[in-house]
């Protein structure tokens, strides 16, 4: 049993069961689970014989446990109309690539030109979180503007902001258990994605030759620019430190985290977020 206590709530993780374990004063959460066949779009893989003849279509990816909440505060959440959810990836890969999520995009405000931000945090193993920003989100074989590479641990939090799309992949042995707060009042955008066949870039397990774990350019898209890798960048004017449970600040301080629901008024906030991703890049020696 894995106990989560980053997440500032009492909640484990049961390996065995794959199963959220939900402590005396919450709730359980029924997950929605994301199988092998609900990906076929996005893999690297699609299509290949071998995935074909090896993976069971059934084959559990990653869960998620959506709206979770201590029953005292609801109302809180329910008032800023912000959404708490878990979502935990298996290890492994498919076929050569590592396990990851569909990845989307999120819609416009409405009323405004800006779409709406999310923030994770890292609760167990470790996680890539690869954001794009397209040049067209309506015209996905535009390509895409920039992208960026966040490798994040425990206790690590990490802000997709206004005009950017997201995956997660799970490069480590175990699993990955992360949370995140989002508004609750719009629904993800899966089809450009999934009309490109997923991502900018695709993770993959190392050939034969090589020792590391790389990316290469999905083929799909007409064209990449250099993948950039970055370390996570705290946010106290958002209170996204490290170690501090998300949960915990929301609950603490609400509205420190209206920029979930009003990205319009957080333009400049989140151009000196990017800024920083930028300038605390470095090469992995896990990327050959």
């Amino acid at each position: 049993m894995i106990n989560l206590t980053l997440s500032g709530l009492p909640v484990k993780w049961d390996p065995e069961k794959r199963m959220l374990v939900f402590g005396p004063d919450m709730e359980a959460v029924k997950p929605a689970v994301r199988y092998l066949e609900d990906m076929q779009e996005v893999l690297y893989d699609r299509g290949a014989e071998q995935l074909k003849e090896k993976d069971d279509p059934r084959r559990e990816l990653y869960f998620m446990f959506r709206d979770l909440h201590l029953p005292e505060h609801e109302s809180l959440f329910r008032e800023r109309g912000i959404r708490y959810d878990i979502t935990v990836l298996v290890p492994g890969t498919i076929g050569q690539e590592y396990v990851k999520t569909a990845g989307h995009y999120h819609p416009f405000k409405p009323g405004t030109t800006y779409t709406y931000p999310e923030v994770y945090e890292v609760l167990y193993g470790e996680a890539h979180y690869l954001l794009q920003k397209p040049e067209n989100l309506s015209k996905p074989g535009e390509g895409v503007e920039e992208v960026i590479v966040v490798a994040a641990e425990p206790g690590d939090k990490v802000l997709i902001p206004s005009g950017f799309g997201h995956i997660t992949i799970n490069p480590g042995s175990d699993f990955l258990v992360m949370s995140n707060l989002v508004a609750s009042n719009f629904d993800s955008i899966y089809e450009p994605l999934r009309a490109m066949g997923g991502a900018g870039y695709c993770q993959l397990s190392c050939p034969v030759d090589k020792q590391e774990p790389f990316f290469v350019a999905n083929p799909c898209y007409p064209s990449c620019p250099p993948l950039h890798f970055s370390r996570p960048v705290e946010l106290t004017q958002f209170l996204l430190e490290k170690n501090i449970p998300q949960y915990q600040s929301f609950v603490e301080h609400p509205q420190t985290f209206t920029f979930l629901t009003h990205p319009e008024n957080f333009q400049e906030e989140f151009v000196q977020y990017l800024k920083a991703l930028r300038q605390n890049s470095f090469y992995p020696d896990s990327i050959c």
